[in-house]
């Protein structure tokens, strides 16, 4: 049976770790060439050798999504290295610091808006330039919940993840012709290593996070890779410009 994206190439920012960590080996098992692209060199470096380990081929790359002289060196790699990008996955990001929207300092406001929103604008920017060049291609970027919903307690990551996804919806629609697919993720309570520090270790504090779930659980980072890697595939060839929440029905509520 022929993988989804058998002979693609795609690119994962935040690779090192948590749903871009097994959305890239996703990609892999689907028969697709990865560039894994994380600030954080051990932890892409780790993903690079479990996509290897596995039967895929793979790249590592030390990316600050915030530099626009990183991102174009990191999507130039891709192409130097593969020869073209037909996937990408504009994952990177944190969740900043918690602060009501008075207390909210600058800095911390600046730094997540710098690498949640402007990071996946300039990672779009570089990867949509060589994907008009190529014919086509299809971006997912990771929104979350909290970019369809309010969240107290984070105005800027709440701020960011509503960006993203208006920003999904204007490019989408501004390349649709071009062949260009470009979809957002809105994940949930995903048990990744965010979460976990969210969760700050407190057995409680994970209880009442369960107990707030429609389904009863937490979701899985496989969940919405599986999601992200239907997005990129034919399979979704008439999808674009759609907001996909992976939460376990936590926005309709």
């Amino acid at each position: 049976m022929r993988r989804w994206l058998e002979d693609k190439v795609a690119l994962v920012t935040g690779g090192g770790s948590g749903i871009g960590r097994v959305s890239a080996l996703t990609f892999a098992r689907e028969g697709a060439k990865v560039i894994v692209a994380d600030v954080v060199v051990e932890g892409g470096e780790e993903t690079m050798q479990m996509i290897k380990e596995a039967g895929g081929e793979a790249i590592f790359v030390k990316a600050d999504v915030s530099k626009a002289g990183g991102v174009e060196a990191l999507v130039n790699k891709a192409v130097e290295t593969y020869g073209r990008l037909d996937c990408a996955l504009n994952n990177a990001g944190i969740e900043g610091i918690k602060a009501s929207t008075a207390d909210c300092t600058e800095e911390n406001w600046d730094r997540t808006i710098t690498i949640n929103l402007k990071g996946v604008w300039l990672c779009m920017r570089c990867e949509i330039h060589q994907m008009l060049k190529q014919g086509g291609g299809a971006i997912v970027n990771t929104s979350s919940t909290a970019g369809l919903v309010g969240v107290q307690g984070r105005p800027a990551y709440v701020a960011s993840k509503h960006g993203v996804v208006g920003l999904t919806k204007a490019a989408a629609l501004e390349y649709a012709k071009a062949g260009i697919r470009i979809n957002a993720v809105c994940p949930g309570a995903i048990r990744t290593p965010m979460m976990e520090r969210i969760i700050g270790g407190d057995p409680q504090e994970e209880a009442q996070q369960i107990a707030r779930q429609p389904v009863g659980r937490l979701g899985s980072p496989e969940e919405v890779a599986e999601a992200v890697v239907w997005l990129c595939s034919d399979a979704a060839s008439f999808v674009t410009g759609h907001i996909m929440a992976v939460d376990g029905g936590w926005v309709a509520q």
